[in-house]
């Protein structure tokens, strides 16, 4: 087999950038995308470059941003628009190739090997893709070009904004050695202190170090830090457009009061619900796992899943079972913070199941029709103009809109159930 050709794209400040765009007097501005400090959950999402060359970070209090860049601009998160945007870079991704694989909203992987005989060499590609996706959407996106996606991904990251880095095995020691091991994907903070606490802090210091000796410190997964320090990532790049690179949806809230009974979780469930169920039916998918992630006051948290007998895309549903799982979970030693809701093992809606003789398959294609018809007149009439009649019994939690926030995660790298 001969090497193949690997491209991986990073979207630069793609919330900012998005911002940016739709709002061009905040071009050229230390902006952070940050969640509703009025909903407590003020945390810089991503910043522009002007304030990050200020120390403003990701995951930063607004309060801390503010101290480091004193005109800062914080501009909250629109999901919906990042998914649109997200959805056109696409778009131009799959005009070069159909192997596309989807790494978040904003970082996707191509293996053009197939395409050079119609387009150029990678790097002509990669310019042509950087180009368009500048003059088409107005963004800009840092882009590796190499053998393998390991070491495309360390290109992408290696120079930014709007640049194209090339690692082959010529130059590979050259460029990839030097960096810090935790460049390296998948390399932890936790797996970066204990490589550290061996003397290992660069990618060339982990590859040089023998694999049985990994081996010894991290299991099997010591061989996989091995290879991929040594530029041996074999893994292809999935081919598949841009619903089957999602396996999970969900959507989580910081709430605006605490939640203190069962109810107050129940109405939130109710919310969540809806939303995940929503997307996965844009997507044509059910789900075969349903997954609570609960946050008390004092921020510790847990997560809970049961595996289905059936998949499902039925908002009331999954939020029984969301609920049934909260419910033999948490005996409210604290107040809750926090609490979210996913689909996962995504499977397609119309794929073949086992019914059994106690289902109800009538009662649940009646809510499934039921389900559709409320999307078919919020996505006309708005989000307001269909609520189930438990959102106004606390008109604090009942304002949440959980349609605005859907966070699609993408395929896990490994691969694993």
């Amino acid at each position: 087999m001969g090497q193949r050709h690997i491209l991986h794209c990073d979207c630069n400040c793609f919330y900012a950038s998005v911002e940016m765009q739709e709002h061009p007097e905040l071009r050229g501005k230390s902006i952070a995308v940050c969640g509703d400090p009025e909903a407590r959950h003020g945390i810089v999402l991503t910043a522009s470059y002007p304030a990050k060359r200020m120390g403003v970070k990701t995951g930063m209090p607004i309060w801390e941003a503010k101290q480091h860049c004193r005109d800062l601009i914080v501009v909250p998160a629109s999901y919906g628009k990042y998914q649109k945007y997200s959805s056109y870079v696409r778009e131009i991704f799959r005009d070069y190739t159909d192997q596309v694989e989807s790494f978040g909203l904003d970082e996707a992987w191509l293996d053009i090997t197939g395409s050079l005989g119609l387009f150029g060499d990678p790097v002509k590609i990669a310019k042509e893709i950087s180009d368009r996706i500048k003059r088409e959407l107005g963004i800009t996106v840092s882009i590796g070009v190499s053998f393998n996606k390991i070491t495309a991904k360390l290109g992408s990251d290696y120079k930014k904004p709007d640049a194209i880095t090339v690692i082959e095995p010529d130059n590979y020691k050259q460029i990839v050695y030097p960096l810090p091991v935790g460049d390296l994907l998948y390399v932890g903070n936790a797996t970066q202190r204990k490589l550290g606490s061996y003397g290992i802090r660069t990618i060339g210091q982990l590859a040089e170090t023998n694999p049985e000796v990994l081996k010894g410190w991290f299991g099997v997964m010591g061989y996989t830090l091995s290879a991929f320090a040594r530029g041996l990532d074999q893994t292809p790049v999935a081919k598949q457009d841009a619903h089957s690179a999602i396996k999970s949806v969900g959507n989580s809230a910081t709430t605006p009061r605490d939640l203190t009974t069962d109810e107050d979780v129940w109405l939130m469930l109710v919310l969540l619900s809806e939303s995940v169920a929503m997307r996965m039916r844009d997507l044509g998918s059910k789900c075969n796992v349903v997954e609570i992630y609960v946050r008390d006051n004092e921020l510790s948290g847990f997560t809970r899943r049961r595996k289905l007998d059936n998949p499902t895309n039925v908002s009331i549903e999954i939020a029984r079972i969301a609920f049934d799982l909260f419910k033999r979970n948490y005996s409210w030693p604290k107040p809750l913070r926090g609490i979210g809701v996913r689909g996962a093992d995504l499977c397609p809606a119309d794929c073949a199941v086992q019914l059994g003789f106690f289902s109800n398959e009538e009662k649940r294609e009646k809510l499934e029709h039921i389900d559709r018809a409320v999307d078919t007149l919020r996505q006309r009439y708005g989000y307001r103009s269909v609520q189930r009649a438990v959102v106004y019994t606390d008109p604090v939690l009942g304002s949440i809109n959980a349609y605005d926030d859907h966070n699609i995660h993408p395929v896990g790298y490994f691969h694993t159930a």
